[in-house]
């Protein structure tokens, strides 16, 4: 039954795809006749065979053979076809066997679902956040603002610089730093308050410690604390901390040191305390502040330099007092000296900046430093409160004030300095003698030969005016003296590059000892080196002795000293009247171009 069905199966796909090719031949095709419906298969309607009596049991009765072959071919391969493509119910069975023998895959968890996390939790940091009631977040952090908890969150709730609240559930821990922690809610961890208080209220459960750093606990009836309670160091007026939040908030993040506004009258106070102690020292020192205010105006490019040179010259001074070992003891000496000097310089730029107003006036009573000094600083406290530029001037006017002290100072000294007596000019050769000498190969005190004595008078022997004098010839320049220090930087540079080929010396060290060595050896023989030679440079002691090893060495080492802040020591040649260095200034030396034709070897 299944073979016949099969096959009739396959007759009516095949009369499917034959019909469109004979539609396209005749138009209506003949229809096709019924063949009814016998388990044996039948056979075509001109070849009709009666059917043939059933045979005994013991009798097998081949199947008759078609009159058609192929037909009868094709109905066996498409039975044979359809039995190959049923499953048996053996294959049906082994099938599933082998299924349940397999292990199932595990199957895939389901996604945990997403907290409502609120807007305000993925915001940043800054500012105050809320956490309201009905919604989870993760953590709760608050920088420079205040965090209040209504809902839940898993992690911590954090203020820095504000206050943190909670009447919710959290699940971490509850800080504030610089303000207060209040809970009347749960918190699963601790809850700390540092400089400012923790309150606890009626509904409170605190499930860890409870811990106020400069501050105090406030704790209310019905509150529950699981842990400790710790209070650190709160005592008299630094329980409070609410002065200094509102200064780091107000003032401090706006770049200002002052501001208007709630527990900021503290900051007033104290530059109020300033403004008096800066009027006081105009007062006390009218004449130093006007000199100091002289000289930011005549001279605003030495003011400024001086300012600069302080400002980086003072690290380097206390290292050095520090490496001496002897130099500690002088450290807070000069750190007071550096305070007040800070002091009196802004109390200048005070009286400089009053001025600009005062002078509006006229000559009188409101030109003196007391009341300039008066009316800038009311100004400037003014200015502090500009966010961004109050500190920025506060800044500049201590810079600027030391600097117009240190100018000033100097600028006194170099005035109160005795004169150099003039010398005499030389008999022949154009060069100066600063006192009678014998000739050479003459000694002193022969007939016809004039002593050699000193300016006060005293004999020194038979000792011969210098050939090249400090007091008579002039001073080199920055840019000559800065082409002779190329010329020996590059003459030395090559010599240790090759000797580095040879010898493998590794490091800059070397260099500069190489530099400092040659400097010194050459200063000591020649007076110069290679580089001044070639550019007619001379380095002579102010006060005309022969350079010896000391002053060499000396100067050499110092050399590397004006190297060392930006190169500033050789830059204030430009500036200096007597065209020194620093490291002339430290060695008692300057340098001085030498007339053309004469030798320096």
């Amino acid at each position: 039954m299944n073979s016949l069905r099969s096959t009739l199966l396959f007759l009516w796909f095949a009369f499917a795809l034959a019909i469109p090719p004979a539609l396209s031949a005749q138009e209506t095709p003949p229809p096709a006749p019924a063949r009814p419906a016998v388990d044996a298969p039948t056979l075509p309607d001109d070849k009709v065979v009666a059917p043939a009596p059933a045979p005994a049991p013991s009798e097998v009765t081949p199947p008759a053979e078609p009159a058609d072959a192929v037909a009868v071919e094709t109905e066996k391969s498409a039975a044979e076809s359809a039995e190959a493509a049923t499953p048996t119910e053996a294959e049906m069975r082994e099938l599933a066997t082998t299924n349940s023998a397999q292990p199932e895959k595990p199957a895939k968890p389901a996604k945990k679902p997403r907290r409502n996390r609120g807007a305000g939790s993925d915001a940043p940091p800054f500012g105050s956040h809320r956490v309201p009631a009905g919604q989870n977040w993760g953590e709760a952090v608050s920088l420079f603002g205040s965090t209040k908890v209504e809902g839940t969150v898993d992690a911590a709730a954090v203020s820095i610089f504000g206050n943190t609240t909670v009447d919710g559930h959290v699940r971490g821990e509850a800080v504030s730093v610089m303000g207060t922690t209040t809970i009347n809610g749960k918190v699963d961890g601790e809850a700390v308050a540092v400089f400012g208080d923790i309150v606890l209220g009626p509904d409170a459960v605190v499930g860890g410690e409870v811990v106020a750093v400069l501050g105090q606990v406030i704790r209310s009836d019905g509150a529950e604390i699981r842990g400790g309670v710790q209070e650190i160091g709160g005592f008299g007026p630094f329980v409070d901390f609410e002065w200094l939040r509102a200064w780091v908030t107000k003032c401090l993040l706006w770049g200002r040191p002052l501001a208007f506004g709630g527990h900021l009258g503290w900051a007033w106070m104290v530059g109020g305390i300033f403004l008096v102690f800066y009027m006081l020292l105009a007062l006390l020192f009218p004449r130093g502040i006007d000199r100091c205010v002289e000289n930011l105006e005549q001279r605003p490019g030495g003011t400024f330099l001086a300012a600069v040179l302080a400002a980086l010259l003072t690290p380097v001074l206390i290292v050095l007092l520090v490496i001496t070992g002897v130099g500690i003891v002088l450290i807070p000496f000069v750190l007071a000296g550096l305070f007040f000097g800070t002091l009196f310089g802004k109390a200048a730029m005070l009286a400089w900046f009053g001025r600009r107003v005062t002078r509006l006036f006229g000559d009188g009573f409101l030109s003196h430093a007391f009341v300039a000094v008066f009316i800038g600083g009311v100004l400037v406290l003014l200015l502090y409160t500009i966010p961004f530029l109050g500190f920025l001037l506060w800044k500049l006017f201590a810079v600027l004030g030391m600097g117009m002290v240190v100018y000033t100072l100097a600028l006194t000294m170099k005035a109160n300095r005795p004169a150099r007596p003039a010398a005499a000019p030389a008999a022949s050769g154009g060069f100066a003698t600063a006192v009678p000498v014998a000739p050479v190969g003459v000694a002193a005190g022969e007939p016809g030969v004039p002593p050699v004595v000193a300016a006060d008078g005293s004999p020194l022997g038979a000792t011969a005016a210098p050939l090249f004098s400090a007091s008579t010839l002039p001073r080199a320049g920055f840019w000559i003296r800065t082409a002779a220090a190329v010329l020996d930087f590059m003459l030395i540079g090559i010599t240790t590059g090759f000797l580095d080929s040879l010898f493998d010396f590794s490091g800059p060290g070397f260099l500069f000892f190489s530099l400092a060595t040659y400097s010194a050896v050459l200063w000591k023989h020649k007076g110069t080196t290679i580089g001044g030679i070639i550019c007619g440079l001379k380095v002579v002691r102010l006060d005309d002795r022969p350079i010896d090893w000391g002053v060499a060495i000396v100067r050499s080492l110092s050399a590397f000293l004006s190297l060392a802040v930006a190169g500033l020591g050789f830059i204030w040649v430009a500036f200096d009247d007597e065209k020194q260095s620093w490291h002339d200034k430290i060695a008692g030396t300057t340098i001085v171009k030498v007339p053309k034709g004469t030798s320096l070897l």
